[in-house]
């Protein structure tokens, strides 16, 4: 018999949650995020009435007992220094750093990355970001980072020099007054030449390393424009698309919900025949925000890298 203790104790179910979705019930219970508890659930570390739920959509009911067999918060992971981490700097000063990510690497530490990315080559050249370095700017993962980019999407990044900048960005992020432009590859010619995607963004529940449209998912808005067709070697269209939200994988998941994923994306439908890329066909170009410091509009550009140039350059009309 071993003496450890379940993260909390057996809770029955309240009136008040009666139907509640056991993800959510298991995040308000400890405390940890939606993605936290839908992977507990998922791996099998989560009791209804004394049997496991692997399902993060089940719903739960009055006087029901919810058991936890494992603690959703892992331990924080050390973040180091790593020099041997590159990446361009388009821009610092002493409020703000910009960079230029390039494709194929993490911006943060998390399962599975637990070094070399942006983050670790971050704190080899702004120490003063180590969560030890004095006053915390974000959280001590990701210390810094007011947004990011997938792994496979290449541009620019924001990243705040101290609390006061770190605060102020996050709060242009989240009343949406932060310009992020995208240009991307998507397969086919969308109906309409330009349009706005509003459809709410969720963890998918077949596979809690993909995001879907989800009725219950968060809100998400994506604005695009079609700026090029094509017919060969495959009927596809390039894009410009801006983010009026910050959703993991918004772009993308919004991308291929209306039937236009982005070449080279093989986690969301596009990665086909006839176009070859190595990685999706997105890069974030453009960057405009409120300066924290100077209280100035700033604006920032990322040229199109040279590897999806290239496949942009084999298309045709």
């Amino acid at each position: 018999m071993t003496d450890s203790s379940p993260p909390i104790p057996p809770t029955e179910v309240p009136d008040s949650l009666d139907g509640e979705r056991v993800d959510r019930l298991v995040a308000m219970l400890t405390g940890c995020s939606r993605a936290e508890a839908a992977a507990l659930v998922t791996s099998g570390n989560v009791e209804v009435g004394g049997r496991v739920i692997t399902r993060s959509a089940h719903r739960v009911h009055t006087g029901e007992v919810v058991s936890l067999l494992a603690d959703p918060v892992q331990p924080p992971l050390e973040v180091t220094a790593d020099a041997d981490v590159d990446f361009g700097v388009l821009y610092v000063d002493d409020d703000i750093i910009v960079i230029d990510k390039p494709a194929g690497l993490v911006v943060h530490p998390g399962p599975g990355h637990k070094g070399g990315t942006l983050v670790h080559g971050l704190l080899a050249k702004f120490p003063e970001l180590s969560p030890s370095g004095g006053e915390p700017v974000g959280q001590p993962e990701r210390p810094g980072l007011v947004h990011r980019l997938d792994r496979g999407t290449s541009g620019l990044l924001v990243v705040a020099r101290n609390a006061h900048a770190y605060q102020d960005l996050v709060a242009q992020l989240t009343d949406h007054s932060v310009e992020r432009v995208y240009t991307g590859l998507v397969w086919g010619h969308p109906r309409h030449a330009s349009g706005m995607i509003d459809a709410p963004i969720g963890r998918s529940r077949r596979d809690p390393l993909k995001m879907t449209v989800a009725e219950d998912g968060r809100p998400a808005r994506t604005r695009y424009r079609v700026d090029e067709t094509y017919e060969n070697p495959a009927p596809a269209s390039l894009l410009t698309c801006w983010l009026e939200t910050g959703r993991t994988h918004q772009i993308r998941v919004h991308l291929s919900s209306i039937g236009h994923p982005v070449v080279g994306d093989n986690r969301y439908g596009g990665d086909r025949r006839g176009i070859s890329s190595a990685r999706p066909v997105l890069h974030a170009r453009r960057l405009s925000f409120r300066h924290p410091g100077t209280g100035e509009q700033v604006e920032f550009e990322s040229p199109f890298p040279a590897d999806l140039a290239a496949v942009i350059a084999k298309m045709s009309k």
